[in-house]
């Protein structure tokens, strides 16, 4: 590896470290193959120099140039780490699907393994570390309640891990925490499931059996504690609001605390069978409105600090109609960035009126 100069980065070379402000928060991740956007990006952050690896990555001058034309989601749907990325999801789900099914049903053994060769697979392609937000941004199409968005909270689950700076062996176990985390939800029946319209008090108590009946299936394997425990208290909150004991912040296991962020997350940004998909500045301005209270301070700040910068330099449309770029990053109000239009520079903090409708 080598360390370059941010000015002479060119598009295709690999990120050998993570990269990070001068305030500590990820910018990319090590194995990032650069685009015209990262590096971009990078400057923006007024980062000096990288280390890159010393191969470059290999097929990027075989890209098309980008139609002028063409949105940026537009863009990453056509190209080929989303393409490979999609393909694999939709290949390893049903498989995903029968082994949780068979450990629940059948007192299978859950293979830690195969199940974590399965999201490493979705997060290293072609030698790089894909960007997790921009590949599930994508896919909102999906309205599975478990099987898809387990996989997918295990993935932002590992991106969580990296933001937290966990070690490699904390970063695997937060992933199969995510993975884990809805065991229990295979067995309620289904009508409950994909009703789509609000559930009735009898229903939600059906459905809030799923941490215990995840918990029970899990214990039965050689398993960590922490996996287990996600399953139990991914909905406990740390003030005391969650379930199914509503136990408070201490009494939480730290990796459930992970996971009951990224459950949400995910679960109010993908598409439901009674809603569409969040805006996820939307979402964060929920958190920032809701949550503090409700999830430990540390992660929830490192997440929310993280996930609005993972969508810097990205184009947005406002409720009023205008479409702009994300340029700045507001610490005091995350989830009202400063949007740049033509030659306008809009403060959406200072704008009750204005927020971000979608990001496009």
């Amino acid at each position: 590896m080598k360390r370059v100069s941010t000015s002479e980065l060119i598009p295709g070379m690999v990120t050998a470290e993570d990269v990070y402000t001068y305030s500590g928060q990820m910018i990319l991740p090590r194995g990032q193959v650069l685009t015209d956007k990262a590096i971009t990006k990078l400057e923006f952050y007024s980062i000096i120099n990288v280390r890159i690896e010393d191969s470059m990555a290999q097929g990027y001058d075989e890209v098309k140039a980008p139609d002028p034309n063409e949105s940026p989601a537009e863009r990453i749907r056509r190209s080929p780490e989303f393409i490979e990325f999609k393909s694999k999801f939709e290949a390893g789900l049903p498989k995903f699907q029968s082994m949780l099914e068979g450990t629940v049903k059948n007192d299978e053994p859950v293979n830690l393994e195969s199940l974590y060769d399965f999201a490493s697979d979705l997060l290293n392609m072609n030698d790089g570390y894909v960007n997790v937000f921009d590949m599930l941004h994508n896919m909102r199409e999906y309205d599975d309640m478990t099987f898809a968005h387990s996989i997918n909270v295990a993935l932002i689950c590992n991106v969580f891990a990296r933001w937290l700076r966990l070690s490699e062996e904390e970063t695997r176990l937060a992933t199969l925490c995510g993975m884990l985390h809805d065991i229990g939800k295979v067995t309620i029946p289904e009508d409950i499931i994909r009703k789509p319209s609000k559930l009735s008090d009898a229903e939600f108590a059906v459905v809030k059996k799923h941490t215990l009946e995840g918990y029970n299936a899990l214990k039965k394997c050689p398993i960590s504690d922490s996996i287990m425990n996600s399953a139990l208290m991914h909905h406990e909150r740390c003030d005391g609001s969650g379930y199914p004991f509503g136990i408070t912040n201490a009494k939480i296991d730290p990796f459930a605390k992970m996971v009951a962020i990224a459950d949400v997350y995910d679960a109010m940004t993908s598409a439901r069978i009674y809603r569409g998909p969040m805006c996820p500045f939307k979402v964060v301005e929920i958190f920032e409105s809701e949550g503090l209270q409700k999830y430990d301070t540390r992660y929830i700040m490192t997440f929310l600090e993280n996930i609005v910068n993972t969508y810097l330099l990205h184009r947005v449309r406002l409720n009023n109609g205008v479409i702009g770029e994300v340029v700045y990053i507001n610490r005091a109000c995350l989830s009202k960035p400063t949007i740049k239009s033509g030659s306008d520079f809009i403060d959406l903090s200072v704008r009750d009126d204005l927020y971000i409708e979608a990001i496009i």
